[in-house]
């Protein structure tokens, strides 16, 4: 299979307001970028933000992030796509946005990934404590408000499929098995940002769904033994 070429973009795709704290993270971090080169200076930016989310959790060990462009041109809008997943003994925590700069693209995605961290954490404190403070109306509508950011659909796999004919599997992922709690499997699943999380309860030993349902309430999905 040929290269792909890298693209030569605008350097206005990169650029947004300078920062005077250009931290970087104690984590290692690595930077890719497909079909496009990364300047240095949007790299620093990267770990300017990044800085920022280890300090959400100091147990992070490693980011790994992901520069995409689109040469579709019926996508310009969402064009620049960035991919940050990071591991540590949180977990496997992962966000990724789209849009019409990679700038605007990174903001985008470390929001999502700040947000997914909190809720994890929140969501740790609450199994640690063993119940649930109530939450006022304010507090419910602004995290309502916090998580109804849209993404506009974009299909990435579209471009590999043969013919672009509907109804076809376009990814398989093989998932981990590890046994684990229902409270540590919807810790995982905020972190992701999914709306449901695939498991081994260490309880049943059954493959287990977890899955999120209105408001702040989960549903668990399992197999029965019945043929």
């Amino acid at each position: 299979m040929a290269k792909t070429p890298t693209v030569l973009l605008d350097p206005a795709t990169f650029d947004g307001p300078s920062t005077d704290d250009p931290g970087t993270p104690d984590a290692q971090v690595t930077i890719k970028g497909r079909n496009v080169e990364v300047p240095e200076h949007f790299a620093t930016r990267i770990n300017t933000k990044l800085a920022k989310i280890e300090k959400i959790s100091p147990a992070i060990t490693r980011f790994d992030v992901v520069l995409l462009h689109e040469t579709n041109p019926r996508l310009a809008k969402v064009s620049q796509r960035i991919e940050i997943t990071l591991r540590g003994k949180p977990g496997v925590a992962r966000a990724e946005a789209a849009e019409d700069t990679f700038y605007a693209a990174l903001e985008s995605a470390i929001a999502k990934l700040e947000r997914q961290m909190r809720k994890a954490r929140t969501r740790r404190k609450i199994s640690h404590s063993g119940h649930r403070r109530p939450q006022s109306v304010g507090e419910a509508t602004a995290q309502l408000a916090a998580d109804a950011a849209p993404a506009e659909a974009v299909d990435r796999y579209a471009d590999g499929v043969e013919d672009q004919l509907p109804g076809q599997i376009v990814r398989r992922k093989e998932h981990d098995g590890t046994p684990m709690t229902v409270d540590e499997a919807l810790e995982k699943m905020e972190l992701v940002g999914h709306d449901f999380y695939l498991f081994r309860d260490s309880e049943s030993g059954r493959a287990t769904v977890v899955y999120r349902r209105h408001a702040f309430d989960y549903g668990l999905l399992t197999l029965s033994d019945e043929a």
